[in-house]
């Protein structure tokens, strides 16, 4: 079956493996949010995913694309959606007795009600990328099957425009690693086994040609348990869906499958997508065991997760080495194209020079039917285009600066470490901040309030001055910091109303980067951001917090906490540049911030936070790759930021939705003196971790969601600390919200807030 040498070869196609589904211009977005606020029906909210699914499946047809994805849309999650298609649906949602929609997105947000009251289900990030899934929750009393096929009304609708499609879904592997089970998770193997067979049966009486099944956790490390319960799922599933009738394409992204490659092989599906972009050894493992005859490669050649043209040359050779081993071949990109923006034709704005470097969703589309163009070339290297990109690659870096590459060159060891131990730190700090037991804080943001908008809105458009607008955002920080004095809390913040994105605003003001204005990429449900582009090397063009953090401390006798974006964050939750390690952007972003940091530190500010909500986003997914592609890198960088302040500057930092119980040393290792953890949704597990690990810094794990809308009560906060103090001294305990409060409203925040500071202080009252 395997071979070295075909003669026989397919003219080149090309397909994608997702497509964005916010809207191009966040359609989706502003549709769901009107629902939740009651002014839209949830028929009207399916207009409008209707409308933008057609809009997606013409554009691809248009593009030239030989197979085009459908049910990689979604309202709020895919790993939801799975969850509500296999009626992995807990009884708490059910019990509200809500209809279809409404319980569904109890499930995303939450629901707090005349029906009841319950928390959303947990988040966290999906795989190495910035997008939040939400984890399907697997109780003992779960019975899995497929209880929802509204797969198929998309698929008859784009067959109705005359447009055959391949429906797209989580695969049963990939849905029980991330699954949250109390129990043991081999209940539920046979029900998936099951369900997916019936999906597949399903799906070949109503004519679906192909079916994708995502398994991006195949590339993760595995065990031979693994390896085993994924051949048992796929083994069951396959010899249950009948001869004939519908393909499969069994689509893995994010790195390569260098630990079942064997097995993934040997499995009668009719195509395997490979990541050729993150995939290390994806290349070798086709070199050194070939690809089956009767299998076709989804080749992944295209980056789906950043925004520069791809390099044609490599892309074809790498094509020409494969047709040397592989029958048939179809480009794709590495992973959906969910993480980048629809078009680079929305922002005109841009620096000129900057623009032909660029390639989002819809110009990727472009470039996958121009390398299946030039790949039926009998000589590439004299076509126009080719000639083209390979002299945009070779024009060198777009905006370089000798003097700050220097600067990180001469780095030294002292220049990472702060010289009094933190247990000294700490002593001194309690002693001169004058903080109680449990002192109370939020994380950074408070609500962006429409007049806030409004203000930024008057600004970019020239109808205020910067005088103006800086009293206005001044006039907001006040009502921000008389209120949290109003509500008790002990450390305050400014309130961030300056700030139009946590990562951007830093951007703004540091050389090396560039924004645009409708590339929004979707965070999770209806949340979008626009991440900045890295184009250059990195510096501090000017102050970027202190005059507003000065003016907020100016207003109180209590400590003011400057509020920063770290290194790993900015660099995580941008567009990085492609030409040089990201290291290095990181060292040049936490020169920049060490800067501000001192710069603060001169100005009386004794309470930094330097926030690294993204520190493990970026992690390699595989555990031999952690300390040398990166980790140690970013705790180098964070504490080149704080290393030369005095020891009684306290430094905070702040972390939230990903899984951080493997690397709680490492989390340690930083040096800061607090940290605070989102740790509501995920139910407090990062309490043993901590312990076990003897963890020294100081720590505040979140007491409530902020991502939901419901209001915990005061009763619900204190049983939360109780639970952490048996834990953690008090002396070392912090309480928190998860995150910041950006998104909420503000008599949400207000409520929420009074019951934790009421929770805090009766529970406060109990140590003395």
């Amino acid at each position: 079956m395997l071979h070295s040498v075909i003669n026989e070869r397919k003219r080149m196609k090309y397909t994608i493996v997702g497509f964005p589904r916010i809207g191009e211009h966040r359609e989706l977005k502003k549709a769901t949010e009107a629902y939740f606020r009651g002014d839209k029906t949830a028929q009207e909210l399916q207009d409008t995913v209707c409308q933008l699914r057609i809009a997606q499946w013409e554009k691809l047809r248009a593009s030239g694309a030989a197979q085009i994805p459908s049910h990689d849309f979604s309202l709020y999650d895919g790993m939801l959606d799975t969850a509500w298609m296999l009626n992995a649906v807990p009884e708490k949602y059910t019990r509200l007795g809500l209809d279809d929609t409404g319980t569904y997105f109890a499930m995303a947000r939450g629901y707090q009600g005349e029906r009841g009251d319950v928390t959303a289900l947990s988040m966290k990030k999906w795989f190495n990328t910035n997008y939040h899934y939400l984890v399907p929750e697997l109780e003992k009393n779960t019975r899995l099957s497929l209880n929802h096929t509204d797969f198929l009304a998309s698929y008859e609708q784009a067959k109705g425009l005359g447009i055959e499609t391949r429906p797209v879904f989580v695969g049963p592997f990939t849905f029980l690693k991330l699954a949250h089970c109390d129990h043991d998770k081999a209940h539920f193997v046979q029900p998936l086994i099951e369900a997916y067979a019936e999906l597949l049966r399903l799906a070949s009486r109503h004519g679906v040609q192909w079916v994708q099944l995502d398994e991006p956790s195949l590339v993760m490390d595995l065990t031979q348990e693994d390896i085993a319960l994924f051949r048992t799922l796929y083994d069951g599933i396959l010899a249950q869906r009948g001869e004939g009738g519908t393909k499969v394409l069994l689509q893995t992204y994010f790195g390569d499958v260098r630990d079942c490659y064997a097995e993934l092989l040997s499995l009668p599906v009719e195509g395997i997508g490979l990541d050729f972009v993150e995939g290390k050894q994806t290349a070798q493992l086709i070199a050194k065991y070939g690809f089956p005859e009767d299998k076709i490669l989804f080749a992944g050649v295209v980056n789906g997760k950043n925004v520069w043209r791809c390099r044609y040359a490599a892309v074809l050779e790498q094509v020409r080495s494969l047709r040397q081993c592989v029958r048939e071949i179809i480009l794709s990109t590495s992973c959906s194209l969910l993480h980048v923006p629809y078009t680079v034709a929305n922002e005109p704005q841009l620096p000129a020079e900057v623009l032909p470097h660029l390639s989002f969703a819809y110009e990727k589309l472009q470039e996958l039917a121009e390398l299946c163009r030039l790949a039926e070339l009998p000589d590439y290297t004299q076509d126009s285009s080719f000639q083209s990109n390979v002299a945009l690659h070779s024009s060198g870096s777009l905006y370089p600066n000798p003097d700050v590459q220097q600067r990180v060159a001469n780095l030294t060891e002292e220049d990472f470490t702060r010289p009094t131990p933190r247990r000294e730190r700490q002593a001194l700090q309690r002693k001169q901040l004058l903080l109680p037991l449990l002192p109370i804080t939020t994380i950074g943001s408070f609500p962006q309030t429409d007049s806030v908008k409004r203000t930024r809105s008057h600004l970019r458009k020239g109808e205020i001055s910067a005088e103006e607008y800086e009293k206005l955002v001044r006039a907001e920080i006040k009502r921000c910091v008389t209120l949290q004095e109003e509500l008790g809390l002990d450390v305050l913040v400014h309130g961030e109303y300056e700030r139009n994105d946590m990562v951007e605003y830093f951007g703004e003001n540091l050389a090396g980067f560039i924004f645009t204005r409708n590339a929004w990429v979707q965070s999770y449900g209806s949340r979008a951001t626009k991440p900045p582009i890295i184009v250059g090397d990195i510096s501090r063009k000017q102050s970027i917090t202190t005059p507003w953090i000065t003016y907020a401390a100016s207003l109180t006798n209590k400590p003011m906490k400057g509020m920063l974006t770290g290194p790993a964050t900015i660099l995580n939750w941008s567009f990085p540049r492609e030409d040089v390690p990201g290291s290095v952007s990181m060292y040049q972003i936490a020169l920049a911030l060490r800067e501000e940091v001192l710069e603060l530190e001169a100005n009386s500010i004794r309470v930094i936070q330097i926030d690294e909500a993204a520190l493990r986003e970026k992690l390699p997914l595989r555990r031999a790759d952690w300390h040398s592609e990166y980790l140690d890198h970013a705790l180098r960088a964070f504490r080149l930021c704080h290393s030369g302040v005095q020891p009684g500057t306290q430094i905070h930092t702040h972390m939230c939705y990903s899984e951080f119980e493997d690397i709680i040393p490492e989390i340690d290792a930083m040096d800061a003196d607090v940290i605070t953890f989102e740790a509501s949704r995920s139910k407090l597990t990062i309490l043993r971790a901590l312990v076990q690990s003897h963890f020294e810094t100081e720590v505040g794990p979140g007491v409530y969601d902020i991502h939901s809308p419901r209001i915990p009560s005061v009763t619900e906060i204190a049983a939360a600390l109780k639970m952490m103090l048996r834990d953690i001294p008090a002396d070392r305990l912090w309480v928190n919200p998860d995150c910041g409060l950006k998104t909420r409203n503000l008599p949400e925040t207000i409520a929420a807030l009074k019951n934790m500071v009421h929770a805090a202080v009766c529970v406060r009252d109990t140590l003395r």
